[in-house]
């Protein structure tokens, strides 16, 4: 279960680092998109059948590389506490679930790959009272964490991790310093027939 969580993990930091500045700058003037689809989670029920709802993604900005740096520094200096604090300044859309109040996007990044664009996004979750209240462990995952893929024709599939955890670790091996993107003991979901609604 871990081992499929952290390759989607390292897909998603790369995602985040190598997004180009031509590609985030040059589409702070575009107008809103919207993306519908459904999310799927495998084993998402206590039969472990696949469990299916609908979202709606609304980008109306992206992050520019000014603003991801200040991210990063909150998060190398501050932690996630510092890096949620940053993104609640911020207004790049919204990320509504089915029966949800929607979230609003504190990161959104984007970059081409062999003709495709590839989306990656972070918002503050859905964090429920019983967690709070419980102090359950799943508090410390308060990230929401899509990394989506779109066709030149608008449609695509990507992942979605609901409780995530962001942290800047040191790798024990070569000593370096990386984004890491954990979540919490479950299969990440799916995105499922996404298809851009204002094209």
């Amino acid at each position: 279960m871990k081992s499929l969580s952290k390759v989607t993990a390292l897909l998603a930091a790369q995602v985040l680092l190598l997004v180009s500045e031509a590609a985030s700058g040059a589409a702070q003037d575009k107008p809103k998109e919207v993306y519908t689809g459904a999310i799927a989670w495998i084993g998402g029920t206590w039969t472990g059948q696949m469990m299916t709802t609908t979202f709606t993604l609304t980008i109306s900005g992206y992050t520019s590389d000014q603003e991801y740096e200040g991210f990063r520094t909150a998060l190398q200096e501050g932690g996630q506490d510092a890096l949620l604090n940053a993104m609640r300044k911020e207004d790049k859309g919204s990320f509504a679930v089915t029966g949800e109040v929607g979230r609003v996007l504190g990161i959104v990044r984007a970059r081409e790959d062999e003709g495709k664009r590839r989306l990656f996004i972070v918002f503050e979750r859905w964090l429920r009272m019983a967690e709070v209240r419980n102090g359950y462990r799943s508090e410390y995952y308060p990230f929401g964490v899509i990394d989506l893929v779109i066709n030149p024709d608008g449609k695509g599939e990507g992942t979605y991790i609901g409780a995530a955890q962001i942290t800047w670790k040191t790798d024990k091996k070569t000593g370096q310093k990386h984004l890491n993107i954990e979540d919490f003991a479950t299969y990440p979901a799916r995105l499922m027939g996404v298809e851009r609604r204002n094209r």
